[in-house]
């Protein structure tokens, strides 16, 4: 629970920040069904707080959240939601497949799974493999399987993952889970996100200048992004 309030203590303080993130919930919201939403890694609940009818959930307990669950281990019964959604959060699971699985398990004929995490391009994985300290190991399987680990340090993790998944491992996947469909991806975000900060005490975007620069970088998405977008949102479709 420190951690989730001390996020949250830096969110409040921060119009920066949350500017940035709430471009991302924005962006999220847009590819939303109606109906249910379940929120993996809740953490400072600012998703929460935008959005009150989500359920949300992390792996650590803060009073704001609705349960405290594993992603590869849901306590909720088959078909319960429209949307399950996360924000840098998929890259810290131990076994995303057992958490793909889940998630499928969950949604909803024709429910998406929603996600925004780093992205691993030329400028963006320089970036956090320089300055970031999260690891990038390009040379991971992120649909390998084991048994979970108990007790398994939660801020354990690779950036890479989110990006081998949508890239090099995106057949494997959709054989091994046929009935997730990955319907879209935005490769995001260059300057106002590394200016701003993230969640430490400093920032250098003013908060004045952060909203059109974020509507400026999503218009350079597709010219940019391949090479220099730090942000990856990826849509998947549960199948019928």
């Amino acid at each position: 629970m420190a951690a989730a309030t001390a996020y949250r203590d830096v969110w409040q303080r921060k119009p920066a920040l949350r500017a940035v993130y709430g471009d991302i919930y924005q962006r999220i919201g847009a590819q939303m069904k109606p109906g249910r939403t379940l929120e993996i890694g809740g953490g400072s609940g600012n998703l929460k707080a935008l959005r009150p009818q989500t359920v949300s959930t992390d792996i650590q307990f803060a009073p704001w959240l609705d349960a405290v669950c594993d992603a590869q281990r849901l306590p909720f019964a088959a078909g319960q939601f429209d949307n399950v959604v996360m924000v840098d959060v998929l890259h810290h699971i131990e076994f995303p497949l057992h958490a793909l699985r889940e998630f499928h398990r969950v949604l909803r004929p024709d429910g998406r799974l929603i996600f925004c995490e780093p992205a691993i391009t030329p400028l963006g994985g320089l970036f956090y493999r320089l300055f970031h300290e999260e690891p990038v190991d390009m040379s991971a399987d992120p649909l390998a399987e084991g048994t979970i680990s108990a007790g398994r340090d939660p801020w354990l993790s690779n950036q890479a993952i989110p990006t081998l998944l949508t890239g090099k491992y995106r057949e494997r996947m959709a054989t091994l889970l046929p009935g997730l469909e990955l319907a879209a991806t935005e490769r995001f975000s260059f300057l106002a996100y590394p200016l701003s900060g993230g969640f430490k005490e400093w920032s250098l975007l003013p908060s004045a200048l952060a909203q059109p620069l974020l509507s400026a970088e999503w218009g350079a998405r597709r010219l940019l992004g391949p090479l220099a977008a730090f942000r990856l949102l990826a849509v998947y479709r549960r199948a019928s």
